[in-house]
């Protein structure tokens, strides 16, 4: 009668191959998702922009609209500036909070020109330090 199954040398030998694989597809997948998250923030970021510059523009509610980013979250607010805002008609967007914001965080458009009151560049950084840069220039233009 023959003997059917594993030895316990064939089970080790698998089970190291495994570990080895996931070792190694662990960092990579890690890697290709901080980069995802840091894509997708720089992206809803100027599209926010965008938006509170068609809103402006549209004179809606008769006032200036604006974005913020923070640690956290992306922010189109009603009003002059964040602290000021009218918060019944914050529409507010996650963000890994694994992102760095830094440079100018704040965009505010005017009423029906539509054009910025500050222009600058607001960076996001990630953890591998992998950076995108949206800037919003003095004709309103919103590039990343």
């Amino acid at each position: 009668m023959k003997n059917a199954g594993f030895t316990l040398i064939e089970v080790l030998l698998s089970i190291t191959a495994i570990a080895i694989i996931a070792g190694i597809s662990i960092p990579v997948y890690q890697s290709f998702q901080n980069r995802n998250d840091l894509d997708i923030a720089a992206t809803v970021f100027a599209q926010t922009a965008r938006r509170a510059q068609v809103l402006a523009q549209a004179a809606d509610g008769d006032t200036s609209w604006g974005t913020r980013a923070q640690s956290g979250i992306i922010a189109l607010f009603k009003g002059v500036n964040y602290e000021g805002r009218d918060t019944a008609y914050d529409e507010v967007f996650d963000m890994p909070s694994s992102i760095i914001v830094s440079g100018t965080q704040e965009y505010v458009f005017t009423k029906f020109t539509g054009l910025p009151q500050t222009t600058g560049a607001l960076t996001l950084t990630s953890m591998n330090n992998e950076t995108r840069t949206i800037t919003i220039n003095a004709n309103g233009m919103v590039s990343y």
